[in-house]
């Protein structure tokens, strides 16, 4: 796949089969709408291209509201490469961009920045300025600029729309087995490990504070998870707290702290990624410490049960 941040600059295509979109988590109705790309590519013989958009159009046309973003952009890259997309446009979308009316869209950045000989696209598609733009004026001016329109098929789109909202919510929720069978993979999330009040070691469960990388990606419900950790090319078992710790702290703000089995390690510093495989439990406030820490010997049992039967 090769990879586009400069629209100007862009080869000229060969065939240009084009679908545009935010494809945001990349999961099992992206992958099917895509897989629609790939087919007409390959009728015609041409390179097939997807075109996307940084920052979220959200993020300029709606600055107060969170993103709450199921992949970002680099994440929404590597799973687009195994999709089998040829060419991936990440294009600048700006406020001038945003105000282009419809028609200029149309003439001014589909046609004279990718000549395409056919855009795939859904019934539900808006573009230009107040969203004026759909696909009936797509398909009137199809003779004119000489493309060809094929429609993703309603049940598709909606589908990928569904499944997006439901993603969304599942993840908030802390489901996150849900939100993986509709992602078609595990949820994951990156992070630095920074230092932390080191309280997990007194009780014989260590754990690695994360920050997270990617603020306006969503962070899965407060509870306690069974995780797999990636670092360094190796991937470890675990279990990981999201929340607000209260039995040995008053602190109100929302931490990520990951307890790595088998793992002795100083990897301060270093950047990790997170599965999350399934949800053990709700955040408790424990009476004790050795209340707590009984409850920990539980989680690790079931959580090493559940990553065990994903072998």
């Amino acid at each position: 796949m090769a990879l586009y941040f400069d629209i100007e600059g862009l080869p000229r295509f060969e065939k240009a089969v084009l679908t545009i979109g935010t494809f945001d988590g990349v999961h099992m109705g992206h992958k099917t709408i895509l897989r629609e790309v790939v087919k007409h590519t390959k009728e015609v013989n041409g390179e097939s291209i997807l075109v996307t958009f940084e920052p979220h159009p959200r993020k300029l046309l709606f600055p107060g509201q969170p993103l709450k973003l199921i992949t970002p952009l680099q994440q929404k890259l590597e799973l687009t490469t195994k999709a089998g997309i040829h060419h991936v446009v990440v294009a600048p979308f700006t406020k001038e961009f945003s105000q282009l009316s419809a028609k200029e869209y149309i003439r001014d950045f589909l046609v004279k920045i990718f000549q395409p000989h056919s855009i795939v696209i859904g019934y539900d598609h808006h573009f230009g300025h107040d969203r004026t733009g759909n696909i009936d004026l797509l398909k009137e001016r199809a003779d004119e600029y000489g493309y060809k329109v094929y429609e993703i098929p309603a049940q598709l789109i909606d589908e990928a729309t569904v499944s997006s909202t439901k993603i969304r919510q599942s993840l908030m929720d802390g489901h996150v087995e849900e939100a993986n069978h509709m992602l078609g993979r595990n949820y994951s999330i990156s992070g630095t490990v920074v230092e932390g009040q080191k309280l997990g070691r007194t009780i014989g469960y260590p754990t690695a504070n994360i920050r997270h990388s990617e603020p306006e990606q969503i962070l899965p419900g407060i509870g306690i998870y069974a995780v797999k950790v990636k670092w360094l090319e190796q991937t470890f078992n675990g279990m990981l707290s999201i929340g607000y710790n209260p039995t040995v702290t008053d602190d109100k703000s929302i931490k990520i702290e990951v307890n790595i089995f088998d793992f002795d390690i100083d990897i301060y510093g270093d950047t990790v990624e997170i599965e999350f495989i399934a949800r053990l439990r709700n955040e408790e406030k424990f009476d004790s410490i050795e209340a707590l820490k009984q409850q920990l010997h539980k989680d690790k049992a079931a959580a090493l049960e559940i990553l065990y039967n994903q072998l």
